[in-house]
């Protein structure tokens, strides 16, 4: 059993009063100071020390163990192709690949003529624009329609504000001009002298559309980029992106069950844009554009969406006419049109259907289903750059099966492989067993849950269980492939992946029944799905090992604190866990976008009252609790670092069992951990190091065969 470690105090966070009253209850919240009143910046001696003091604790843990995080590690390594390299894709002109080389953390950028490979060049090095950098991270990277320039946007600390570039690609240089500030996606005019980008507000939201004019700036004219739309209601977030005909600009706002679109052709840049449907609570609507017609999966009508379609002269929605009925049983996810199709991504009994309709001159014609190898399996659209294609390239992959790229001719309509995950250390797809089981909950829903394990295993409750979920904001976990899951695997693990309330995994209705009121449910079903795993003699209380990050981090809180006996081992990473101080703080990144899924409790008391019943740091009492590893990142806008800080701190002061505590704190990282390929796997270690000590012993056992 992994121990504390004896040559350092275990770090113990003062408690300093901090009363506050919401109505009419009085809290008391000791750990508040923990919060850099400062943040982003934090520079508090105090909060510092304390969480510098912890991660002297958690090396000081780790360190007698460091011989075999190092073979881990190797191990995780092992299992990526040093030499590794995208399927090209076209783009207008060019033909477009990534490629890792042996040795580097991030990718290289490439491109050639179309048919002209041996005369590829780079156009962008990600190890360059990283170099010296603790974190680095490639936001947006988008050629201009004449193939001559190059916006792209870094990270460098983690904080998700990225500064956007632009490069002449003729030259290899970049405009004077540097774009600060800038959240994800942006999209150029179509005579590629204009780029679209958003803007963030100092609460990390999205706010504000801008129009930059690359004339201006390659001139290095003083401009002020010009503002094309502005989102004043704090709960919204804005976004831009193109069809893909490239023929409308999209400019989005929403929140997590609301939306509302403007568009302006591409051609016409400075045009004002034009409101597609007002915003109406709960309803959601995207769009694409193919000829005559813009098409558009909307849940107006149906919690599982229609598509319908609409003229592009009078899109309002008095015009938008079914296509294809929403049902209770058939979910639509996603909509792409190209020149002579249109591709629907699908949800059937939470499995992926990829659909094709053909179309002439906005008539509808034949329809089928791409048929994948499996009976359980993650299929969606890989890149498809262009609009006028006659075959798709769809990504695939399964339990046991490594992740795959496909080519779809439509014509012959047989699935071309072209590539499959290289895992150079050597993988044996017919050594591992999957299968999909239902449990019962505890108010008699059907749970699904997605098993993995090589074949040696015996499922006879003498083997240990990794669970894991999200089971929030309609996310699904998906049945995809992992190699690094395999080092579990190998050493007589079962993988399982709940498919709780909470995820969009059956349905929107599998979304709507784990979030506001319900929100328990993803909790109850997760403690359900582990004791169904355990009353099917599949496991035993202790054997289960559990995990999850952000929002599935407060799940781990909230498991920890019903059902604590279950767990062999508990990782949080950046775990959302102080749900009701953050939700009563507007000032907060995200806070107010966030009340359509957790409730409003600073207007709500129903809201107020259920937060506090469940919020994971609220509801820590003295009681015996398993081994956990927690981890923050200190630049982390979407989980500020406080939260996992201050639950540690407080279960420190609750627990009342020996077993080890630990809290890491990346300190030059945000809310995704380390950034490089190699970096990330070594927190991958720790996770897996920390999971085997806790629930095999001292000395992790060497893998199997």
């Amino acid at each position: 059993m992994l121990k504390p470690p004896s040559e350092l105090p275990v770090p113990i966070a003062q408690r300093r009063a901090h009363n506050y009253q919401h109505h009419g209850v009085e809290l008391n919240d000791p750990y508040h100071w923990l919060r850099d009143p400062k943040f982003p910046v934090v520079d508090d001696p105090e909060v510092l020390a304390y969480l510098n003091a912890e991660n002297a604790y958690f090396d000081a843990a780790m360190a007698p163990y460091a011989q075999a995080q190092a073979e881990l590690f190797e191990e995780l390594k092992a299992r990526q192709a040093e030499d590794d390299t995208g399927v090209p894709y076209d783009d207008g002109d060019y033909s477009y690949q990534w490629r890792f080389t042996a040795g580097e953390q991030y990718r290289s950028w490439w491109r050639w003529p179309k048919g002209a490979a041996d005369s590829a060049t780079l156009f962008l090095s990600e190890p360059d624009l990283a170099k010296d950098c603790d974190y680095f991270s490639l936001g947006t990277l988008v050629v201009s329609p004449c193939g001559r320039y190059l916006a792209y946007s870094c990270d460098r600390e983690g904080s998700e504000r990225y500064q956007l570039a632009v490069r002449d690609l003729a030259t290899g240089l970049d405009t004077p001009s540097r774009i600060d500030n800038v959240g994800g996606g942006v999209v150029w005019s179509a005579d590629s002298q204009y780029l679209f980008y958003s803007v963030l507000s100092e609460q990390w939201r999205p706010y504000l559309i801008r129009r930059h004019c690359l004339a201006d700036a390659a001139a290095n004219t003083p401009t002020s980029d010009a503002d094309i739309y502005q989102e004043f209601d704090d709960s919204f977030f804005v976004g831009v992106s193109i069809t893909q005909s490239e023929e409308f600009i999209v400019i989005s706002s929403g929140d997590h069950i609301s939306s509302e679109l403007r568009l302006l052709p591409s051609s016409q840049p400075l045009a004002a844009p034009m409101l597609v449907a007002a915003r109406s609570a709960g309803v959601e609507y995207d769009l694409d554009h193919q000829g005559d017609y813009f098409y558009l999966l909307t849940n107006d009508t149906q919690k599982n969406f229609r598509l319908a379609r609409t003229p592009i002269s009078n899109p309002a929605p008095e015009h938008w006419q079914t296509i294809i009925s929403g049902s209770d049983t058939l979910y639509l996810t996603g909509l792409v049109c190209f020149k002579d199709f249109i591709v629907l991504e699908e949800r059937v009994n939470g499995l992926d259907q990829i659909r094709v309709i053909a179309t002439e001159e906005g008539t509808l014609g034949e329809t089928h289903h791409i048929d994948f190898p499996e009976s359980t399996y993650s299929a969606g659209l890989g890149t498809n750059a262009e609009y006028a294609i006659n075959s798709l390239r769809i990504s695939y992959s399964s339990l046991i099966t490594p992740s795959t790229t496909f080519d779809y001719p439509l014509q012959e309509r047989q699935l071309i492989t072209r590539k499959v995950q290289k895992i150079p250390s050597g993988y044996d797809a017919g050594a591992y067993r999957c299968e999909r089981r239902l449990v019962t909950a505890r108010d008699g829903t059907q749970v699904p849950v997605s098993l993995v394990w090589h074949k040696a295993t015996p499922l006879n409750g003498t083997s240990n269980v990794h669970l894991y979920a999200y089971g929030a904001y309609g996310h699904a976990v998906a049945p995809r492939f992992s190699g690094a899951r395999l080092s579990l695997l190998n050493r007589g693990f079962v993988y399982a992946i709940a498919h709780i309330r909470g995820g969009d995994d059956l349905g929107y209705h599998w979304y709507e029944a784990g979030k506001l009121a319900q929100r328990e449910n993803t909790f109850n079903d997760f403690v359900d799905v582990a004791q169904g795993l355990v009353d099917s003699g599949l496991s035993s209380p202790g054997r289960l090992s559990i995990s999850g990050g952000s929002a599935g981090g407060e799940l781990m809180g909230a498991a920890v604190n019903q059902a604590p006996h279950l767990w062999g081992a508990v990782v949080a990473h950046v775990p959302f866990v102080d749900v009701l101080n953050t939700m009563l703080d507007a000032s907060l990144p995200l806070t107010p976008m966030e009340w359509p899924e957790w409730g409003n409790p600073i207007e709500d008391p129903a809201a107020f009252n259920l937060l506090l019943g469940y919020s994971p740091y609220d509801q820590l009492k003295p009681a015996e609790y398993p081994p956990m590893l927690v981890t923050a990142g200190l630049a982390d806008p979407r989980v500020t670092y406080w939260e996992p800080a201050k639950y540690v701190a407080k279960l420190r002061g609750l627990k009342t069992d020996e077993n080890i505590l630990l809290l890491k704190t990346n300190m030059s990282a945000g809310h995704g951990g380390k950034s490089g390929r190699f970096d990330s796997l070594q927190e991958l270690a720790e996770e897996f190091l920390f999971i085997l000590l806790a629930m095999t012993g001292e000395d992790p056992p060497p893998q199997g065969n």
